[in-house]
This record gives C-alpha cells, sequence and structure tokens, in this order.
C-alpha cells in the first residue's frame, strides 16, 4: 500500500515538472499567478547557479580537491591509475567564467524561443510555463558542455562580454531600484493620508535621513582611504563629481514644478538613488590596480599596509570575495526577487521592463482533476511580463554574477577599463533618475504617471 502511495506521489510531481503549468510552488503559495511562480522558478534556476559558482570559488577549494586520490592531475595518486582531471578549470575563476557562460546561453535561447508571445494561448507559452525537468536537464547539459571549451582566447573574449552584460545590468539594477523607492514612497504616503497617522511620515523621514546619512559618510571615507594628498586624482574626481551630481538630483526632486508633475517624487526615491552610486563608486575604485589608491578592506581594518615592499616581485594575489563584492551579491539577489514578483503602477518603468501595470497581483491557486495544485493561468488575455525581456535581463544578470564574483578579474590582472565603465554606468543612471523627473514637463501631453 505505501508502495502505491509512493507510486502515485511520484507520478504527481513528474506531472509538475513535465506538464505545461507550474504547481511546484502551489503547495506552499496557495495565491499565485502563472507568471509569477514562472519567474520565480527561472530566478532559482539562476541563484542555484550563482551557489555552485561561489562554492567553485571558494579559497582553497582547489588544494582541497587535490588532496582526493586519482582525481587532479598533479594532485595525490593512486597506483596504476592516472588523473585526468584539470582541477584549474573546475574551481577558480575559470569555473566561474564557465558556469556563467552556461547560464547566459541557457537565459539567451529562452529570450531568443520567446520572441514575440502575447498570450498564454501561443504555442510556446508552455515551454515558457512548464516543463521545468526538462529545462533542467538542459542548463545541467549545457554547463557540462562548456567545461570541455579548450583555454585558448575563451576567458579573455568572455571577459568583454561580461563588462559589457554588467554595465547594461547595472542600469537595469537602478532602474529597478528607482521603482522599488517610487513604490515605496507611494504606499507609505497613502497610508498615512488614508489613516491619518503620522507614523508613516516618520518612517519615510527616517528611512530618507538614514540613506543620507549612509551616503555622505560613503563619500567621507572615500576621501580618507581612496584619495592621497598628491595621488589618486581620478578618484577625487569620481567622488566629487558623483557628489554633486547626487545634491542635483536631490534637489530637482523637490522643486515646485516637478512636485506638480509627479506627487509622489521625492527626496526619498532621490537618497536611495544617491545611496547606490556612492555603492557604485566604491566599486569602481576598487578595481584601480594602484593599491595606494585602492587598499583592501583588510587592511583598513587591521591597519596593515598594501604596497608592496621593493624587493618582492611576487605578483599580488587576486583578492575573489571582497566587501563591495558581497554588497553587489546582496543588491543582486534583492534585484532579481523584485523583479520576479513586482507589480508596478509606474509607466515608465513598466515600458522600461516591458511589463503591464499590476501584473503580479496574486489569485486564488486552483486544483485541477488530477487533483494537483495549480497555478492561476492570468495570461490568458495577455502576458503581464515579455518572457523574451525577462530572460535577457537574466541573461545579462549572469554575466553580472560572473564578473562581481571574479571581481572584474582578467587573465592574472584587475583591467583598469571596469573602473570607467562602472563609473560611466553611475552618469547614466543618474541621467536616467534625472529624466524621469524632468520628462513630464518637457513631454506635457504624454502620460508619465
Amino acid at each position: 500500500m505505501g508502495a502505491c502511495l509512493a507510486l502515485c506521489s511520484l507520478a504527481s510531481c513528474a506531472s509538475c515538472l513535465c506538464g505545461s503549468a507550474p504547481c511546484l510552488l502551489c503547495g506552499c503559495c496557495p495565491s499565485s499567478n502563472n507568471s509569477t511562480v514562472t519567474r520565480l522558478v527561472f530566478s532559482f534556476f539562476l541563484l542555484l547557479g550563482t551557489m555552485v559558482s561561489v562554492i567553485m570559488i571558494l579559497p582553497g577549494m582547489e588544494t582541497q580537491l587535490r588532496k582526493i586520490p586519482g582525481f587532479c592531475q598533479g594532485g595525490t595518486t593512486i597506483p596504476g591509475i592516472e588523473n585526468h582531471v584539470n582541477c584549474d578549470v573546475i574551481v577558480g575563476y575559470k569555473s566561474v567564467y564557465r558556469m556563467c557562460f552556461a547560464m547566459t546561453c541557457f537565459f539567451f535561447l529562452f529570450a531568443a524561443i520567446m520572441i514575440g508571445v502575447r498570450s498564454s494561448k501561443d504555442p510556446r507559452a508552455p515551454i515558457q510555463n512548464g516543463f521545468w525537468f526538462f529545462k533542467f536537464l538542459i542548463l545541467v547539459g549545457i554547463t557540462v558542455g562548456a567545461f570541455f571549451i579548450p583555454d585558448g582566447t575563451f576567458h579573455s573574449v568572455w571577459f568583454y562580454f561580461g563588462v559589457t552584460g554588467s554595465f547594461i545590468f547595472i542600469l537595469i539594477q537602478l532602474i529597478l531600484l528607482i521603482d522599488f523607492a517610487h513604490s515605496w514612497n507611494k504606499v507609505w504616503v497613502e497610508n498615512a493620508e488614508n489613516s491619518d497617522n503620522k507614523c508613516w511620515f516618520a518612517g519615510l523621514l527616517s528611512f530618507t535621513f538614514l540613506h543620507y546619512a549612509l551616503a555622505f559618510m560613503a563619500v567621507v571615507l572615500f576621501y580618507v582611504y581612496y584619495t592621497q594628498p598628491d595621488d589618486c586624482t581620478e578618484h577625487k574626481v569620481f567622488i566629487s563629481l558623483n557628489l554633486i551630481f547626487c545634491v542635483i538630483i536631490s534637489f530637482v526632486s523637490i522643486l515646485p514644478k516637478i512636485q506638480e508633475a509627479q506627487p509622489h517624487s521625492g527626496l526619498l526615491q532621490a537618497s536611495l538613488i544617491s545611496l547606490y552610486t556612492m555603492y557604485v563608486t566604491w566599486s569602481a575604485m576598487t578595481n584601480n590596480p594602484n593599491r595606494k589608491c585602492n587598499p583592501s578592506l583588510l587592511s583598513l581594518v587591521a591597519n596593515v599596509s598594501t604596497t608592496p615592499s621593493p624587493g618582492d616581485s611576487t605578483p599580488g594575489t587576486v583578492q575573489w570575495w571582497d566587501a563591495q563584492g558581497i554588497v553587489g551579491l546582496i543588491i543582486f539577489l534583492f534585484c532579481t526577487l523584485y523583479a520576479s514578483i513586482r507589480s508596478s503602477s509606474n509607466t515608465q518603468v513598466n515600458k522600461l521592463m516591458q511589463t503591464e501595470e499590476g501584473g503580479g497581483s496574486g489569485g486564488e491557486g486552483v486544483v485541477g482533476e488530477d487533483g494537483i495544485r495549480r497555478a492561476v493561468d492570468n495570461e490568458e488575455e495577455g502576458v503581464t511580463y515579455s518572457y523574451s525581456f525577462f530572460h535577457f535581463h537574466l541573461c545579462l544578470a549572469s554575466l553580472y554574477i560572473m564578473m562581481t564574483l571574479t571581481n572584474w578579474y582578467q587573465e592574472h590582472i584587475t583591467s583598469p577599463e571596469t573602473v570607467w565603465v562602472k563609473m560611466s554606468s553611475s552618469w547614466l543612471g543618474l541621467g536616467l533618475y534625472l529624466w524621469t523627473l524632468i520628462a513630464p514637463l518637457i513631454f506635457p501631453d504624454r502620460d508619465f504617471n
């Protein structure tokens, strides 16, 4: 009897894995829409690949693998057995490049397949919303194949793909943060007005002050630790320019004309964007190969000099894990989750992100004839988000993860070009936010609500 029940349970799981509607998460999400569940599962694939990449690049992983008898080339051997595995490829920055290459190809493949899907009635929609087991097998297959790519120029070429994709993804992160701040401000202001509870306004004021305080503190620390009186001119320019730009967007956001055109714009959004801009500035400065202008966090805390001694000709080791990388991963996780469940009323952001207003609202999970709880198909009349753009976003996220985990490392050097890539993305992002403020004034006949 128990065996029969087990077989029935396996059959139910198989129908979820191979069917045309996502039901894997409906047991724990009783109110869920098809569109939301699908995005969460694809995001889980991305996070799973990220976890594998993190494990691969952990310090000492290659040393531990070489201790396994008969495994790594040049490691511990077993008499009569030849070690065939090249552990230089399956761990370290090379493994992260190949893992993220596989994820990029996987999501790019689906981005190409899903171009032009308008509703769940499209024959390609079941591929998007189901068959998870087979999609997982495809991802595993691409990953295995990626580790057989010869070294050659692969890592050098793929580095520039990573830089380009990361530049675009940083802008997407900024768009999502702008949207989050707008939604946050709108909800709390409406709650305060409807309930006459001033605690909502106090909360907005507190978070705004916190964001500005952290941003100002970051500027002070940057001047103290990332500049020198007779050196680091670029850093001084970067910090000063972004400080000025943050003051400008803060001033513009509270102008009477801006407030009249956009009642929900304010200092909360500007403060959050200012704080994120300071993070990008910090991230850029940590990629400066000049160690006098780029001290490691460990040296700051322990007061250890990072300047190499004159007689030391040994190249410095690359620090994979540092504070800005960890902060970058946290922001990435937040933006990925937010992109999966967001339901925005911001028309400008919805157009940029190819989503529909209110698309993420929850429905009631339904139980099919087979007794399996399934998500509600809320896309019969039209999709709530662009399938293709969502996969393109995850494709760029894969490249961003690759560059973040490897600290923008290029074949034994830290490329100075990455400093300018990050700084230019921060300037373009600030310009984009400024445009969201002034666009309703420049084009009053258009709907920017």
